[in-house]
């Protein structure tokens, strides 16, 4: 079989149709794939880069967060004083009540007493 330029090929057009669908459906793939790589490459590389700026503090935001964790101490400080005040504050009303049911007490004990005691 000589094959050349004016060879003919017969083939049926289902077949002929069956392949150039297969070529399309292989080109599509392709440039979706290729696409979708793209994409993530561009992604990786926006990450990267954002992370290196946020490597590279500058020392005024250095400084900024230093004292930001300064004054979130303070607040935690102030928070403990002020619970505390509020147990110290009903503490001192028991104890004030004590002291005022004591003086009655001592009143009582005064006038009742006052007649037994030496003169």
């Amino acid at each position: 079989m000589k094959v050349s330029d004016q060879t003919s090929v017969a083939m049926p057009i289902k077949n002929m149709i069956g392949i150039v669908v297969a070529v399309a459906m292989g080109v599509f793939a392709y440039t979706e794939v290729t696409a979708r790589l793209t994409s993530l490459e561009t992604s990786r590389e926006l990450f990267e880069n954002d992370l290196l700026k946020k490597s590279q503090q500058v020392p005024t935001d250095q400084e900024q967060y230093m004292l930001l964790e300064s004054v979130f101490k303070d607040v935690e400080k102030l928070i403990e004083n002020q619970e505390q005040n509020m147990t110290n504050k009903v503490n001192i009303e028991f104890l004030k009540e004590q002291v005022q049911k004591l003086q009655v007490d001592v009143e009582k004990l005064i006038r009742n007493g006052s007649s037994h005691w030496p003169s």
